[in-house]
């Protein structure tokens, strides 16, 4: 039987939970125009189940109590993944799913690019058409691929379980937030039948105003609801983290990838209105005779620009942001260390949160911009670069002599490092503005942006993917299949990306079809290198299919690792555990001689 003191405090949880909750409110709850006591907190967003989390002193380490249903261990059946489900881990999986099937898609449009760029002429795809291609691919791919599955994939799955929660804390927000993003897909492939967007991913007018005028306003429309659902996941991230970890946390024992998500979505929830008003009064001047960006009637197009780069400078952060948190959780596992300078890293990842709303203009070196701001901003640019550094010497310390088990997620994970390396000294050359005016829209800047987020992003997709497959699936993946997708995903991006920089400094733009034949012998290089990374996805596709219905049961911890997700079942049943976890020790305290397992309270019984 529950004690009365156990009763009182779910009812103090309960309005502290509330209270917090509803104190992001624009306006006090008191001038709402319901009962204070009507208002749902996070829990009771969920239905038919109920669940309590105690509070107990933040100084103690008691689980908390938690009414356990048996359909609660029932395992989800596969047609739940098509439905309006609320499970963090189910959402997880449908953002990871459907931003591979968008990935597929983007990439059959990089490979019709590369193809058409063999040969100088425009003798495969026409003229319009590779711009359709080339808008839709760069959005894809930033919009639907990266950024909904490093942040809604892994971020859903991943925040709760780490930080000792049941769900995310608005389990329908996060619903309605993934099912923004299949629209948001259909609108974009949708345009094609009117021609298809053609004025790139950054859709600058006027060059956006006088091409494709019905597809231009698809596009913006999709990418509205892309930014709405980032702006609610966001708001779901940070409510819990900061209110729904289990009270023996402490804020030091956070996993770094909690740290890379909150300051990824208090950055998400700074720039990304900025964006969809810059994109609202584009939709304006396409079809309601406005002229805030036509510049014969008045309109000025920089700043459109400022709109645009203030959040999609950002973007690069949130696309980033995440994967260095993947980074920190799978490079300690699998070197057996302690990461090494855990604070450090953490603070990083809020420092780059801050110092990157102040870079955005160094995408607009050659607009016209006035000496002393292209100083300011090249100095924020360059400054930038220390957090991040900061992150990098730190995972190459944690190698260090560690016991490194080169498992495939580990070799991704190394990848990650001499490929983001790579685009990071090139983003330090082009944030020095006389260099940025030389190669400005050049093959360099290409070179550079696909280091970074494809030799980086994808690379740490990669990584997370073969890490936590044992633990969403209950299998293990067949490491040699991995490794061969790691080879030619590694062989495919440098021999892709790799001699775009030469292009770039020979003088070769960028988003041409038809170029001068000097350039074919690089071109064709990087065709090839294409279709590598192309044939790179068909392994990695055969094995995660294969190895999800018959690979070998991996157990609850397969690695070994110290955090919170692999201290339940795997996969983790529908509530993630019977008894919340209690916190013993540190996340990454591998060797350490302190290092306890950790713990979960008995279970109180509730007749």
């Amino acid at each position: 039987m529950r004690s009365a003191e156990c009763g009182v405090c779910e009812v103090r949880s309960a309005v502290w939970i509330k209270q917090l909750s509803y104190s992001l409110l624009p306006v006090p709850y008191s001038l709402l125009p319901i009962p204070y006591s009507l208002l749902p907190t996070p829990y009771s967003l969920f239905p038919s189940k109920i669940m309590t989390q105690v509070e107990h002193p933040r100084n103690t380490a008691i689980a908390s109590e938690v009414v356990v249903h048996p359909e609660h261990h029932k395992p989800w059946k596969w047609y739940d993944y098509f439905t309006f489900n609320i499970d963090h881990k189910v959402i997880g999986i449908q953002y990871l799913v459907t931003a591979f099937i968008f990935y597929l898609i983007g990439g059959l449009m990089a490979i019709a690019m590369r193809a058409e760029l063999a040969t100088p002429d425009a003798d495969l795809l026409d003229p319009n058409l590779y711009n359709a291609f080339m808008t839709n691919h760069g959005t894809i791919m930033i919009f639907l691929w990266i950024v909904p599955s490093a942040i809604g994939g892994f971020g859903n799955y991943l925040v709760p379980l780490m930080v000792g929660a049941r769900d995310m804390a608005f389990p329908k927000l996060n619903a309605i937030a993934f099912w923004l993003n299949p629209p948001a897909g259909a609108l974009l492939l949708g345009s094609f039948y009117f021609g298809g967007s053609q004025s790139g991913w950054t859709a600058y007018p006027p060059l956006s105003l006088v091409t494709a005028h019905t597809a231009q306003t698809l596009w913006v429309l999709a990418i509205v609801l892309v930014g709405t659902s980032s702006i609610l996941g966001s708001v779901n991230f940070v409510v819990t983290i900061l209110m729904m970890k289990v009270p023996s946390m402490r804020w030091d024992q956070l996993p770094l990838f909690c740290w890379a998500i909150l300051a990824t979505s208090v950055l998400a929830l700074v720039s990304t209105p900025v964006l969809a008003a810059g994109l609202i009064l584009l939709l304006f001047d396409l079809n309601f005779g406005t002229s805030f960006f036509k510049p014969d009637a008045g309109g000025n197009v920089v700043i459109y620009q400022h709109l645009f780069w203030f959040y999609s400078h950002p973007a690069v952060y949130l696309m980033i942001l995440p994967i260095f948190g993947i980074m920190s959780e799978v490079i300690p596992v699998h070197a057996r260390k302690p990461i090494f300078g855990y604070k450090a890293i953490a603070y990083s990842s809020l420092a780059i949160c801050l110092v990157g709303l102040f870079v955005w203009v160094h995408h607009m070196f050659t607009s016209g911009t006035p000496g002393w701001m292209r100083m300011f901003f090249t100095i924020s640019t360059l400054i930038v670069a220390v957090p991040t550094g900061v992150k990098i010497f730190g995972w190459v310390a944690t190698l260090w002599g560690g016991k490194i088990r080169f498992t495939t997620a580990m070799l991704f994970a190394i990848g990650l490092l001499s490929m983001f390396v790579m685009g990071g000294l090139s983003g330090v050359t082009m944030g020095t503005a006389p260099f940025d005016i030389h190669v400005h829209d050049t093959y360099y800047v290409v070179a550079h942006f696909h280091y970074v987020l494809f030799g980086g992003s994808v690379f740490g997709i990669y990584a997370g993917i073969y890490h936590w497959f044992p633990k969403v699936t209950g299998r293990m993946v067949n490491e040699t299949w991995g490794r061969i997708h790691f080879v030619l995903t590694l062989i495919g991006t440098n021999l892709t990306f790799l001699p775009m920089h030469e292009l770039g400094l020979q003088g070769m733009p960028r988003r041409v079809a038809m170029y001068d034949p000097q350039f074919i012998t690089l071109n064709q290089i990087c065709t090839i290198g294409a279709f590598i990374l192309g044939l790179s996805v068909i392994p990695f596709t055969i094995n995660i299919i294969w190895s999800w219905i018959a690979g070998a049961k991996a157990g609850d911890n397969p690695w070994n690792a110290l955090t919170l997700e692999w201290t339940t079942s795997s996969p983790p049943i529908i509530e993630n555990w019977e008894v919340l976890p209690v916190v013993t020790h540190g996340p990454y305290d591998y060797g350490m001689n302190n290092h306890t397992d950790v713990v979960t309270s008995d279970a109180v019984s509730i007749g």
